[in-house]
C-alpha cells in the first residue's frame, strides 16, 4: 500500500508557529513519525510540503495511478481552495483531511472546508498522531 501524505502553507513552520494550537513538534518530528509508523506497518508512504497552491494541486494530481491513499493537510487552503478540492476529485483516491489543531473551535473562516467534500473522513484537533490516525483509517480500508 503506498499512502501520499501531502500538506500544505506553514506546515514547515511547525515548531515555531504558535506552537499553542500546532505544539512544539517540528516539521521534521511529524516527518520521522509517520516513516516510523509506515515502516512498521508495511506501507509506502510519500511524503510533501509546499506552500503554493498550485504545487500541492500537482502533487495531488500525481497520486493518480500511484497511490492507494491520501492524507492531506491543506492549512489554510482548507478555507478557500477550489482547486484542491477539484484535484482530490479528480483523482478519485481515498482521502482524509487532517488538521493538527481543533478548527471547529477556532476563528469563524476557518469553519469551511472546501476539501472535506471530497474526503472520506476529516480529523481535528488530536494533534501529529492525527496523520498515523489517518493512515491506520486507509490502511485498514483496503
Amino acid at each position: 500500500m503506498k499512502i501520499f501524505v501531502i500538506n500544505g502553507p506553514n506546515l514547515n513552520m511547525l515548531g515555531i508557529r504558535e506552537p499553542d494550537h500546532y505544539g512544539k513538534e517540528t516539521y521534521s518530528d511529524l516527518v520521522e513519525m509517520i516513516k516510523e509508523h509506515c515502516r512498521q506497518k508495511g506501507i509506502e508512504a510519500e511524503i510533501y510540503q509546499s506552500n503554493h497552491e498550485g504545487d500541492l494541486v500537482d502533487k495531488i494530481q500525481a497520486a493518480y495511478n500511484n497511490a492507494d491513499g491520501i492524507v492531506i493537510n491543506p492549512g489554510a487552503y482548507t478555507h478557500t481552495s477550489i482547486a484542491i478540492l477539484d484535484a482530490v476529485k479528480s483523482v478519485n483516491i481515498p482521502t482524509v483531511e487532517v488538521h493538527i489543531s481543533r478548527v471547529e473551535e477556532r476563528e469563524d473562516f476557518r469553519q469551511i472546508s472546501y476539501i472535506r467534500l471530497a474526503c472520506v473522513k476529516t480529523i481535528t484537533g488530536h494533534g501529529l498522531k492525527g496523520y498515523l490516525e489517518a493512515i491506520d483509517f486507509l490502511a485498514e480500508d483496503k
